[in-house]
């Protein structure tokens, strides 16, 4: 391997924690940098260590509708941890390193469009305040993101569900046995950007071979296809054997390759749970290979070759999921143009979402324009029912990047529409290409730029 210059930030959030036992704590990352000091990583020329800085509240504007405000629903370690994934996106597209791997918590990849809370220990998506960031500063369209973390990345999903200009690929344990219950096969992005969602759910006790069979037949081969101006990994460890929240087999030497094929240009870290026997091997191994160094030697103290094997049933299963998804990705124009053909000038899906972490249970109706000019306008009608009692009621309208005149005026239209008294608490609007964002609170009959 050739060695790179690799970028690194940690933040391990010392004043955030759901609770003091719960298992995503800053431990998570203490004992990762013990290990890279004691390994003696950082003084490698190939490391550069750069600081965090807070991310705007504009920059979480760009991605989340947050209920009834970014500041209700962000933490100073939020802006941090998104901060530090913004420090080296900078670092990355100004060719200061090759590539880099965020080392922050807490974790991102559940927070979805519309935020009325914590669900999966996350408020803000990290990933995708990012690339957004990416978008509006740097002029970056064509985004690959590809989750490994166990656990469906079902907020990333559902940010960029309808933006055929971003490549979502998750691989995760089958969501018939794992929170968050989604990310099958048929989720395939919406009419005017199906099939650039793809999801490989992979079934309980997945190994490295496993792992790195789908890695090599759909992952890689449909990145290279796509062409994406950046490759974004959200970096999730809790595939590791050890992990206590899952039940799959990986290990830190399967990370690491996969990480040396994946060659992604910035990573985020995201779940793993396995605090002591796991992180701290699978964050040096990923540094490494990311480095461009020799991983060879990086193993889990109880860790044994061969230990782990799949039986015939669930590499059958593997062998049937990637010709599938080979031939769903092969075929995607074609499905393209019947899902535009069966929703018509419309498409609408309503959701029933749960914040586990704070008891809300949330009903969404999304609204997609399909237009033949522009990925379309959306809006979305939330209603938010918390476990303590009250709730809010709120109206979204995103005008995406490349928005027509057309999608521009109508969703501006509604927009003032849904200022009717009585109707909504909240109402906000994402004008992506202007980079403006709009709040408007109906109990104060106020409206602000969000900055």
């Amino acid at each position: 391997m050739a060695a790179k210059k690799t970028g690194l930030v940690f933040f391990p959030a010392f004043d955030w924690a759901i609770s003091p036992t719960h298992p995503e704590r800053e431990e998570r990352l203490l004992y990762t940098r013990d290990q890279i000091f004691e390994e003696g990583l950082m003084d490698l020329p190939q490391i550069k260590e750069y600081r965090p800085r807070m991310a705007a509240a504009k920059d979480i504007a760009r991605v989340h509708f947050c209920v009834p405000d970014v500041a209700a629903q962000v933490t100073e370690a939020h802006l941090i941890a998104a901060g530090g994934a913004l420090v080296l996106a900078d670092a990355v597209v100004g060719r200061e390193v090759e590539n880099a791997f965020a080392l922050v918590r807490p974790p991102g990849h559940h927070a979805m469009r519309v935020v009325h809370g914590n669900r999966g220990f996350c408020n803000i998506n990290n990933e995708a305040v990012m690339i957004e960031y990416l978008r509006a500063h740097h002029g970056i369209r064509r985004v690959a993101i590809v989750d490994t973390d166990v656990h469906h990345g079902d907020g990333t999903q559902d940010i960029y569900y309808h933006d055929p200009d971003v490549l979502f690929i998750s691989f995760h344990q089958d969501g018939r046995t794992l929170y968050p219950g989604s990310g099958f096969v048929s989720e395939m992005g919406g009419p005017g950007a199906t099939g650039m969602t793809i999801n490989l759910p992979l079934p309980p006790g997945t190994d490295d071979e496993g792992i790195h069979y789908v890695l090599d037949n759909v992952v890689l081969p449909v990145l290279k296809d796509f062409g994406p101006d950046l490759v974004i990994n959200s970096a999730g460890q809790d595939n590791h054997y050890t992990d206590p929240l899952a039940n799959m087999r990986f290990s830190a030497q399967g990370y690491a390759r996969l990480n040396e094929k994946l060659r992604p240009d910035i990573a985020v870290l995201e779940g793993g749970y396995a605090i002591e026997t796991a992180l701290p091997y699978v964050n040096v191994g990923i540094i490494l290979a990311m480095a461009g160094l020799d991983y060879s030697q990086v193993r889990e103290p109880d860790y044994q070759p061969g230990a782990f094997a799949m039986g015939a049933e669930k590499k059958k299963y593997l062998e049937d999921l990637v010709r599938m998804q080979q031939d769903a990705w092969a075929q995607r124009e074609i499905l393209r143009r019947e899902a535009v053909f069966q929703a018509g000038p419309r498409f609408q899906r309503s959701k029933r979402i749960y914040y586990d972490t704070d008891n809300i249970e949330e009903e969404q109706r999304e609204t997609v324009r399909l237009c033949p000019e522009c990925p379309g306008y959306i809006t979305i009608d939330s209603r938010g029912r918390y476990g303590h009692g009250g709730g809010a009621h709120i109206f979204a309208v995103a005008l995406p990047w490349r928005v027509c005149p057309d999608c521009r005026r109508e969703g501006e239209e509604e927009y003032q529409k849904a200022m009717k008294p009585g109707r909504y608490d909240h109402l906000y609007l994402q004008d992506h290409d202007q980079d403006l964002y709009h709040h408007f609170d109906a109990h104060r009959q106020r409206e602000k730029m969000i900055e």
